[in-house]
């Protein structure tokens, strides 16, 4: 059975400012009905990606393909109009001067009883319906977020690029708004191609997500293998806080206050940097001056001192000093527990929850 190429294929893209590369040899693959995010920091060339593939901007190299067919290359540029591809941004963009169903009819042509239809449709999918003949200025940012997205949605394009499209909401309604966008993409069965520099929003919506970095992405996968095996400590750090510990190799193994950590395809003398999420960090109680019994899975335990505890809402973080260094590490704790400053408390980490990745100079 022959499979489908991909919906979008992106080869060698880069784009240049001040001979500057802020597009750097970035490919990608959307398959049908696939999402895929974007993922990284402001300036590190997601929005721009999406220009080019939607035809607002040229790259300088590169080819970018959609079902097979170049749309644009060294040779080729494809308008932006006959692309099949549909965009929103963040402002949503809507024409103050049309009602709610002429900025959703805006981009269909043929018979106005098809166009009547579909912007019907359309409406009572996001459920708008009762706003046909309302202004934009009329309506919340969440119902015009709903109104973009069927106007980008009425011409039925095959990829929708989305730059940013929930920044602008309520942190109350963008989850729902964020569903409500994901089943109406999935029931019109639209690949989409998300910038977000939102880990969670990443997390919540893209089968797949793609790490971007300094115009480049340095892994891609779904949300679980991405979070759980990072490339690097800067990759961690994208997706929460970080404790780090400082060692050498020495003997495949790199010692530490918490025990050694197998570090079996670094050479010796190497440094390297043990990586950990706060809520991996394990409390005990100082019981007659002795900590927890180490395990072969949390390693020893290491003294710590509270120097600050706060209740977060679901969670608490208290951060200590370490006795053996003097060095301050955090620890994330489910519901509410906030220990007096100067409390003595016994701290291990689990060995499957930690990363080990050279030195670097990452902050």
């Amino acid at each position: 059975m022959e499979s489908k190429p991909p919906r979008l294929e992106v080869i060698d893209l880069v784009r240049r400012f001040n001979n500057r590369a802020v597009v750097d040899r970035l490919s990608l693959m959307l398959m049908p009905q696939q999402v895929i995010c974007l993922l990284g920091p402001s300036g590190c060339g997601k929005s721009t990606t999406l220009r080019m593939i939607a035809g607002i901007e040229k790259q300088d190299e590169g080819s970018i393909l959609v079902d097979g067919k170049v749309l644009s290359d060294n040779q080729v540029s494809c308008p932006p109009e006959q692309r099949g591809i549909g965009l929103m941004f963040q402002d949503f963009a809507l024409f103050p001067h049309l009602s709610v169903a002429e900025n959703v009819a805006f981009g269909l042509s043929g018979p106005i009883d098809n166009k009547r239809s579909r912007v019907t449709e359309l409406l009572r999918q996001v459920d708008l319906l009762n706003f046909t003949d309302s202004y934009p200025h009329q309506l919340s940012g969440g119902e015009q977020q709903r109104v973009a997205l069927a106007r980008a949605l009425a011409p039925r394009p095959r990829i929708m690029l989305m730059d940013e499209p929930f920044s602008g909401l309520d942190n109350r309604l963008r989850d729902g708004i964020r569903d409500q966008t994901l089943d109406l993409l999935k029931a019109e069965k639209t690949s989409v191609l998300l910038v977000t520099h939102e880990p969670d929003e990443a997390m919540r919506m893209a089968d797949k997500i793609a790490l971007m970095r300094d115009g480049r992405i340095v892994q891609i996968g779904t949300p679980y293998h991405v979070y759980t095996k990072p490339v690097d400590h800067a990759a961690v750090a994208f997706f929460s806080d970080t404790n780090v510990l400082h060692a050498t190799v020495e003997g495949s193994y790199a010692n530490t206050s918490f025990g050694r950590f197998s570090s079996p395809s670094l050479p010796d003398k190497s440094k390297v940097e043990i990586v950990f999420r706060p809520q991996h960090v394990r409390l005990d109680f100082d019981r007659n001056g002795t900590g927890p019994v180490p395990t072969e899975s949390d390693g020893m335990a290491v003294r710590g001192i509270v120097e600050r505890a706060r209740f977060m809402g679901n969670e608490s973080l208290i951060e200590f000093q370490l006795d053996c260094d003097g060095s301050i590490l955090r620890a994330i704790i489910p519901g509410v527990f906030v220990p007096e400053k100067g409390r003595v408390m016994w701290l291990t980490v689990r060995r499957d929850r930690c990363f080990v990745f050279p030195a670097s100079n990452f902050h």
